[in-house]
């Protein structure tokens, strides 16, 4: 499975942007797509992920109500709504993929063993 993340960008604070990631490959099954993101300076963390069988998904208290992920299984993508962005969001977005993630490793990195590139995504104030 090979992913790709893209739509990141310039925006101003209080601004929406969507990210996109897209999978080639067999995705069918327990397939997990999360993403992370890294600002400088600081550790890769968490942001949400999503279960493509179930729909099910988890997110981070700190984008709860700002941001939605949802996936588009004809289309093979997973996406990030992100709305009323600030400037704490300014980081490298990554989307990581797993067939056999356990629901207490979702917000572990290390759970997940593809990874597409970084998007940037910066706000401005």
């Amino acid at each position: 499975v090979q992913l790709q993340a893209f739509g990141g960008g310039l925006v101003q604070a209080g601004d929406s942007r969507r990210l996109s990631c897209s999978a080639s490959g067999r995705t069918s099954g327990r397939f997990t797509v999360a993403w992370f993101r890294q600002a400088p300076g600081k550790e890769r963390e968490f942001v949400a992920a999503i279960r493509l069988n179930s729909g099910t998904t988890y997110y981070t208290d700190s984008i709860k109500g700002r941001f939605t992920i949802s996936g588009d299984n004809a289309k093979n993508t997973v996406y990030l709504q992100m709305n009323s962005l600030e400037a704490g969001d300014t980081a490298v977005y990554y989307c990581a993929g797993s067939f056999t993630l356990i629901t207490s490793s979702t917000r572990t990195s290390s759970a997940y063993s593809f990874w597409g590139q970084g998007t940037q995504v910066t706000v401005s104030s």
